[in-house]
């Protein structure tokens, strides 16, 4: 398994984030039963610079928390000559927004980022849930099966806070 990570955000943080997004990796690739040595490549950067990958790939000019780009579809992945790994795709992640939805939703920023990077692979392997129904609703229940097994279940809600309580 190669699990490449950039760090561009200019922000540095007082969290194992290395650690958090291995083993999430990992523990999406294994709930999912992946049959193969895979390659994935995440990046962490920051809002303004997350938004500028939104608008030029997705034309969509605004801040988001995670960004997938699969390499592959229908299974079929392009194969690095050097190591024989499937290549699965690139995650972008904005560290700012992971800190910004952490205190939103009242859980840990291990947390946040850990739901971010197996969000993310889901989508390397072909989930979505942008038009949401049955698939949207499986790719949940995997997000937080994968969350339960390595010990960061959801808590009792998931819904912003309110700061004036």
């Amino acid at each position: 398994m190669t699990i490449s990570i950039e760090y561009e955000a200019e922000k540095k943080l007082d969290l194992p984030y290395e650690e958090i997004i291995h083993d999430m990796v990992l523990a999406a690739l294994d709930y999912e039963e992946c049959p193969y040595e895979a390659e994935v490549n995440v990046i962490l950067t920051d809002n303004p610079s997350i938004q500028e990958i939104n608008r030029e790939h997705r034309h969509i000019d605004a801040v988001t928390d995670v960004l997938s780009f699969p390499l592959g579809e229908n299974g079929r992945y392009d194969i690095n000559p050097e190591t024989g790994a499937k290549m699965l795709g690139d995650v972008v992640l904005s560290m700012e927004r992971a800190m910004e939805q952490s205190e939103q939703f009242g859980h840990s920023l291990q947390r946040e980022v850990g739901y971010l990077t197996v969000h993310s692979i889901l989508h390397l392997l072909g989930y979505d849930h942008v038009d949401g129904g049955l698939e949207a609703v499986r790719m949940r229940e995997r997000e937080e099966a994968v969350m339960s097994s390595v010990g960061l279940p959801r808590g009792e809600s998931y819904v912003m806070l309110d700061k004036d309580r």
